[in-house]
């Protein structure tokens, strides 16, 4: 089985091009002039090697039986092309990560979502520097300070306590 000829480069050049941060455009660039490069000296190439002429050999290699010799070897000469066994297993695998790049959309999407909404709520409340202890408890009843049912001492953080002189 023989090698397919390339006639063109099969990579999307536009697309990747919106994906390169700015910061790397010049060694994006680079490499997409080598590969087009590449590609083109692969297309200046004729498809098939050049035919041998053996009946000139014949008649100018002194040596009988020599041409015929390597002719024989020659034509016997089969390099196989590795078969393609990869290509199934990876569109399967290109299969499960677009699965999971759509799962990560979603929940991407519903992150979004919540955070927008945690903005919206924290745009609707007073600025901090205009708030009092009061509109900071009603804002945020999780994290104010409460004297009278949870009283704290300070250091107020149980883990600075440790190894503080008087409390053992």
């Amino acid at each position: 089985m023989a090698a397919k000829r390339i006639t063109q480069s099969s990579i999307n050049w536009a697309a990747l091009a919106e994906r390169v941060p700015e910061s790397q455009r010049p060694i994006y660039l680079q490499f997409k002039s080598k590969s087009e490069n590449y590609l083109r000296r692969v297309l200046a190439q004729p498809e098939n090697p050049p035919a041998i002429d053996w009946a000139y050999y014949k008649s100018v290699v002194p040596v009988k039986g020599m041409v015929d010799d390597f002719q024989k070897q020659y034509e016997a000469l089969k390099i196989p092309y590795p078969p393609d066994t990869v290509s199934g297993q990876l569109d399967a695998l290109e299969k499960e990560i677009k699965g999971d790049i759509e799962n990560f959309k979603k929940e991407s999407d519903l992150r979004i979502e919540e955070y927008k909404k945690q903005l919206a709520y924290i745009a609707s409340l007073l600025p901090f520097d205009q708030m009092t202890m009061e509109d900071y408890r009603d804002a945020f009843p999780d994290q104010a300070l409460d004297a009278i049912n949870n009283p704290t001492y300070w250091p107020h953080q149980e883990d600075d306590r440790k190894n503080y002189p008087g409390s053992e």
